[in-house]
């Protein structure tokens, strides 16, 4: 049976799931997109990520494949993202379609991502963003945590900033291509972009900035954290609400 394969990419405000990936409790994001996706292919597919967000992260460049039947795609790429919008949920959008080459994946072929982080460093929260950025109401030290964050680039063992998952990794080493810190008033954007991700490795290494903001931590103190591979050396997780996947990056598969 001829098939077709099509990659999704989809934005969403994580608050009120428990992540991406469909489980047993909690309402996910991949739920409620094969749900919909159900509705136009008799087949059911099955959707394949290059992520797993984790429970109150928000994505704006996730992406996904999934395949069918070449029978059961009666409409356009265009025509498709505006019948799966209008029954998803607003706080869920495919914001493109494409038709995808019979041999990629969304996750095995991903060759890097980047994500952001946003907190709101005011003695009073903005209410538009209580969603999506974490409030720190005390001064930070810029130019520290700018320093710092620059010793995040390269190859590293990032246990120390990661938190303990279900199952293994063979290997907790990333590279990191780029982690700066952006200011625009009181909105602080942290930028952190690699090959891959350990599990809450960005909100390890953005709790752990703030609270170097705070003196709590020197810069000097970020070497001694990488060289533990511990996790207990290094600061605190960052709340999920400000943490955004921004892009997943295919250079191989880019039209």
């Amino acid at each position: 049976m001829d098939k077709v394969k099509l990659r999704l990419t989809i934005a969403y405000e994580g608050t009120r799931y428990a992540g991406w990936q469909t489980q047993k409790t909690g309402l996910a994001v991949q739920q409620k997109l094969e749900e919909v996706l159900a509705r136009y292919f008799p087949s059911r597919p099955a959707l394949h990520s290059s992520s797993r967000t984790d429970t109150g992260v928000h994505a704006l460049g996730m992406v996904a494949h999934f395949e069918v039947p070449k029978a059961e795609l009666k409409m356009p790429c265009q025509k498709l993202m505006l019948a799966l919008n209008a029954f998803l949920p607003e706080d869920i959008r495919v914001t493109a379609v494409a038709r995808a080459r019979p041999e990629f994946h969304a996750r095995y072929h991903a060759q890097g991502k980047q994500y952001r982080y946003f907190v709101w460093n005011h003695r009073a929260m903005n209410p538009l963003l209580r969603h999506s950025a974490w409030q720190v109401p005390l001064p930070l030290d810029l130019a520290s945590m700018r320093e710092a964050a620059k010793l995040f680039v390269g190859t590293h063992d990032f246990k120390s900033f990661a938190a303990n998952h279900p199952w293994k990794k063979e290997s907790t080493a990333r590279t990191l291509t780029r982690c700066d810190i952006k200011k625009q008033g009181p909105l602080l954007t942290f930028i952190i972009e690699g090959d891959g991700f350990l599990y809450k490795m960005c909100r390890g290494i953005v709790g752990t900035l703030v609270q170097l903001g705070h003196g709590r931590f020197t810069v000097a103190d970020i070497k001694r954290m990488l060289a533990a591979k511990d996790r207990r050396a290094a600061g605190m997780t960052a709340p999920a609400q400000g943490l955004v996947l921004w892009k997943v990056f295919y250079k191989q598969f880019e039209s």
